[in-house]
């Protein structure tokens, strides 16, 4: 399906291009012929008028004619070199606007691939880390003779997890930003998924996770994304926040009830953003001071931006201090 649209959208810029061309050419060639003909009508002359070069007639004898024209070719042919070297240079420009409206398609192609593999291999990071975590703990477990049949279910989930992270991540990439389908994902189990995600990786950085939901908020947001979307806000917090402090997230209506959206907010007590940061984290690549943890990329507060919007909702840093950060996630509720 996404390969038939994408042939579809080649032949139709192949068509836009080839019109213009012709256009633009036809518009360029006709213009110079105008110029010429109008050079040469205002260099010309009757034959004989006012020069005494009059034609022979019978016997040799000069005769004038003011059917025919006289043409100083002398004049002629320098307009004629220069309407030549301007049509090239007007039909090379053109060939060169034409050859970059002809490569846009392939630099958005290429553009979108490239966003792709950042956004899976930065998505699949928080997963792959959480798997890493539960192996080390059953490693553990298995050299002291403990049970892990709770650490395999939490090794299953975890595996779960970075299948449905794949699935979405195929699906955006083939929807090219269509119509988004309806859903309604219970918030409070989205969050409880992000948390039990986290929670190794928080427990290898001394942070206490807490999680707060209030029962019955349902969001128009698929729940595979959700939980996406409040792993990111909590893997960034937890990033930042100092050893033995703790991370919460809080779901409310609070006053986002009213206008139909419900609230996510991620609690830490790091050392703050700084003003000039505010906004730039938020966008690709860009990455705030190093904690001594984790290796960021700088992606992922940019994909919880990206999703809320196409999803109609928005984030961003609701308060920030020495003592601590609060990010805001706004999303539609889900209706009914």
């Amino acid at each position: 399906m996404s390969g038939s649209a994408d042939r579809d959208r080649v032949r139709r810029t192949a068509r836009q291009i080839g019109l213009w061309t012709g256009v633009a050419s036809a518009v360029v060639i006709a213009a110079g012929v105008g110029i010429l003909v109008a050079v040469i009508l205002a260099t010309s002359r009757p034959q004989g008028d006012d020069r005494g070069t009059a034609g022979p007639g019978p016997g040799g004898l000069p005769v004038d004619n003011p059917d025919h024209i006289v043409v100083d070719v002398d004049r002629v042919v320098p307009w004629v070199i220069v309407l030549g070297v301007v049509g090239v240079a007007l039909l090379g420009v053109i060939a060169w606007l034409m050859a970059r409206r002809a490569v846009a398609p392939l630099e958005v192609a290429l553009q979108a691939q490239r966003d792709f593999v950042a956004d899976a291999s930065h998505e699949l990071r928080t997963p792959l880390t959480a798997l890493s975590s539960r192996v080390q703990i059953l490693q553990r477990r298995v050299a002291r003779g403990e049970g892990i049949d709770d650490a395999l279910d939490r090794l299953r989930g975890d595996t779960a997890a970075m299948d449905d992270i794949l699935t979405e991540l195929l699906l955006a990439a083939q929807a090219d930003q269509g119509p988004v389908p309806a859903a309604a994902t219970d918030a409070a189990a989205a969050v409880h998924a992000a948390v039990e995600l986290i929670r190794p990786i928080a427990e290898s950085a001394g942070v206490e996770l807490r999680a707060d939901a209030v029962p019955g908020i349902r969001v128009a947001v698929p729940e595979v994304t959700l939980t996406r979307l409040c792993t990111a806000l909590l893997d960034n917090a937890v990033q930042h926040a100092p050893r033995g402090t703790p991370v919460a997230i809080v779901v409310g209506g609070g006053g986002g009830a009213v206008r139909g959206l419900a609230e996510f907010r991620v609690v830490d007590r790091g050392p703050g953003v700084r003003v000039e940061d505010r906004e730039r984290i938020f966008t690709r690549f860009a990455r705030g001071p190093e904690t001594g943890r984790r290796r960021g990329f700088g992606l992922g507060l940019a994909l919880v931006r990206d999703v809320a919007t196409r999803y109609g909702g928005s984030v961003g840093i609701e308060s920030t201090s020495e003592a601590g950060t609060t990010f805001l996630l706004r999303l539609p509720s889900a209706l009914g």
